[in-house]
């Protein structure tokens, strides 16, 4: 049975599943029927992340345009264009054994495409959501619905794996950004065009 999380709330993953190596990350969500007059297309990311909040390198922004991290301990499994149809609209696949020493935490986030020319924006989708897979044992570990009322914000972090004492625990973030993927990169220190 998987654990429900709330906004804020954090859980170990491997003090109760010893050896768990592989974890599959599914990203989910719908889209409200708005006539925006145009697609929405939602893409996941993955920052790994160092101590002082920042990308070491900028290979460490995993997305459609770089789906794997040299260390191969993050993969991003392709942009879906539409998030049409249940289940799980894009996946990143982590191996805990490859993560990086420098790497305290892998922040997955949102963001809509061209959001500002479409006139889009997080108040339009719903029922968005992430949750952590055991990969080896096809088992659901941790889900978070993001539940959050989201107006005119284009981007969301949806939660964090992080190293604490030697375990990797999953936060439950749930925080909206303006100004979309570039905001994001230029927080976490990733330069864009």
């Amino acid at each position: 049975m998987p654990i429900s999380l709330q906004k804020g709330q954090k859980v170990s993953l491997t003090k109760g599943n010893p050896g768990l190596q592989k974890l599959l990350v599914g990203i989910g969500w719908d889209i409200n029927r708005f006539d925006t007059g145009g697609d929405f297309d939602l893409d996941s990311v993955a920052f790994l992340i160092t101590e002082n909040g920042k990308v070491s390198t900028q290979q460490d922004f995993v997305f459609f345009g770089n789906l794997v991290h040299t260390s191969g301990s993050v993969q991003h499994m392709g942009d879906n264009l539409t998030g049409a149809g249940d289940g799980d609209d894009e996946q990143i696949k982590i191996d805990l054994s490859k993560v990086p020493e420098n790497i305290a935490k892998i922040v997955f986030s949102v963001t809509i495409y061209d959001a500002e020319t479409r006139k889009q924006n997080f108040g339009q989708v719903s029922n968005a959501f992430v949750r952590i897979i055991d990969e080896a044992k096809g088992e659901e570990l941790v889900r978070y619905d993001l539940g959050e009322d989201f107006s005119i914000e284009t981007a969301a972090v949806f939660g964090e794996l992080y190293k604490n004492n030697g375990e990797w625990k999953f936060n439950a973030i749930g925080s909206g950004y303006q100004g979309g993927l570039a905001a994001l990169c230029a927080n976490y220190g990733v330069e864009t065009e």
